[in-house]
């Protein structure tokens, strides 16, 4: 079982950054994909970006690429993501999650562990 715990969600202005990370327990993160998924009022749950297990290899939404960085740590058991030139719309609830059975998917239903979630508010 692993659990994973987001921080680093909060209030800002358009055009402003936050960084979220993710914690995650246990000694099998690196063999994971990680992956950022965001859900906002009324919206289904999307995609935001993953990372492959030795963070070679990244993807993104087109409506973040050029704006967020997804990232990880594996000594620190962590992923983040960093998001710059913050709209409006991307305030959701933004969540990570684990994959350890695929080599990357931005379908929501192949994540096995999922966090519980960290607000991010972007105001105009």
């Amino acid at each position: 079982q692993v659990q994973l715990v987001e921080s680093g969600g909060g209030l800002v202005q358009a055009g402003g950054s936050l960084r979220l990370s993710c914690a995650a327990s246990g000694r099998a993160f690196s063999s994971y994909v990680m992956g950022w998924f965001r859900q906002a009022p009324g919206k289904e749950r999307e995609f935001v970006a993953y990372i492959r297990r030795f963070g070679i290899s990244t993807y993104y939404v087109d409506s973040v690429k050029g704006r967020f960085t997804i990232s990880r740590d594996n000594a620190k058991n962590t992923v983040y993501l960093q998001m710059n030139s913050l709209k409006p719309e991307d305030t959701a609830v933004y969540y990570c999650a684990a994959d350890k059975k695929s080599s990357g998917t931005y379908d929501y239903s192949e994540y096995d562990y999922w966090g519980q979630g960290t607000q991010v508010t972007v105001s105009s």
